[in-house]
């Protein structure tokens, strides 16, 4: 009888199937919903900040503020605390505040994004659309009807999301959401404006008309009186010597020319601004939304004269209920945790591993036969 050959078998190679797939549990990555979010959004700080994808404006905005009022502070508070009031810088710091913080909330808060149909919720609704189908060849309807306050209002199917649109909700082709309570896209803040967003956007708009017109005014206060004193001594040099004459504006100009810089951005920032608080004062007062009134969903310009369903005609009602209603909780979760199975683990083939572990791996069996056959021998 031979004498048996022994040879030195690694122990990875001999792992079993079991050992693998526990191994691979225990390297599985606990993720976040908001790292597989199918719409086209941007998530910051571990999900709690979301941006739209396409939000280039918004540092534009977040520059034309703090430049406009860092220049008001520096250069414009001085004088006029000096020769009017100290209340001055307080009121603009208050305003200042409350546009950068109602400017963060609308362009961070979710605006009320809907959840897409999960594959077995939209099979059955696809099997309700084909149930539908008429003995003709066409195609099955793809929108409902319900009523709302005794008016018809239709639902239309969202072949995106693979669901039929609550009342009032529309797609955002540029975030590929659903949005409730759609009222636009602004690129200006980087968000979307919806249901649960639409009362920091109005407050925002609303904050920044008075900061743009207080900051306006104080400048051209500052400008008047710079030229009045320059005014006073030309003519008092002019009486004196009568051979030299100072012009107020240049010299208000060159005196603060900070002042100027301000006096041109709120010059033509303000009529903008004044308008579209207006404008949106007169939705928030209807109930409406600009995606609606745009559409003229509820007025003649679709031919047929109907009224709008979701006002309570009432203007402080419809106030209250747009502005002052319960905050509804986001629908989209995004910080909740995935379920495992849905978490790819991080090893999950041997083209992960080191090339001589594969290749034990794959002789496995020829080293177990050798060894076999020797001690038999």
């Amino acid at each position: 009888m031979k004498n048996c050959e022994y040879r030195q078998i690694d122990l990875r190679a001999l792992r079993t199937p079991t050992t693998r797939t526990s191994t691979n549990k225990t390297l599985q990555r606990v993720r976040r919903k908001w790292e597989v979010f199918p719409g086209k959004n941007r998530f910051y700080c571990d999900g709690r900040i979301m941006l739209a994808r396409q939000c280039g404006v918004l540092p534009l905005t977040i520059v034309l503020i703090f430049m406009t009022s860092g220049l008001f502070f520096r250069f414009d508070c001085p004088f006029l605390v000096h020769h009017l009031t100290v209340f001055i810088p307080v009121i603009g710091g208050v305003l200042f505040l409350f546009v950068v913080i109602t400017l963060l909330q609308t362009s961070f808060t979710d605006p009320g994004i809907l959840p897409r149909a999960l594959p077995d919720e939209a099979a059955d609704i696809e099997k309700q659309i084909d149930n539908s189908r008429s003995s003709t060849y066409r195609p099955p309807p793809r929108t409902k009807e319900i009523l709302i306050n005794d008016q018809v209002v239709k639902l239309k199917y969202c072949f995106t999301c693979k669901m039929f649109r609550p009342p009032r909700t529309s797609h955002c082709s540029l975030c590929d959401n659903c949005v409730e309570r759609f009222d636009h896209h602004c690129p200006w803040v980087g968000n979307c404006v919806g249901k649960r967003n639409y009362r920091f956007f109005y407050a925002f708009i609303v904050s920044l008309s008075f900061l743009t017109s207080f900051i306006f005014g104080c400048v051209i206060t500052h400008l008047t009186l710079i030229r009045s004193e320059a005014g006073l001594f030309s003519y008092q040099l002019l009486s004196s010597t009568g051979s030299q004459r100072v012009n107020g504006i240049i010299q208000a100009i060159k005196e603060s020319p900070a002042s100027v810089v301000e006096l041109v951005i709120c010059f033509f920032s303000i009529w903008s601004i004044l308008g579209l608080s207006g404008f949106h004062t007169y939705l928030v007062a209807s109930n409406l939304t600009t995606n609606e009134d745009i559409k003229g969903s509820w007025s003649s310009k679709r031919g047929e004269e109907s009224g709008n369903p979701y006002t309570y005609n009432n203007i402080f009602t419809n106030c209250c209920v747009v502005l002052c209603g319960p905050m509804q909780p986001s629908l989209i979760d995004r910080r909740g945790f995935l379920p495992p199975d849905d978490a790819p683990p991080i090893v999950t083939s041997d083209t992960e591993l080191p090339h001589f572990m594969a290749k034990k791996d794959t002789n496995m069996e020829e080293n177990c036969q050798e060894f076999a056959h020797s001690c038999t021998a």
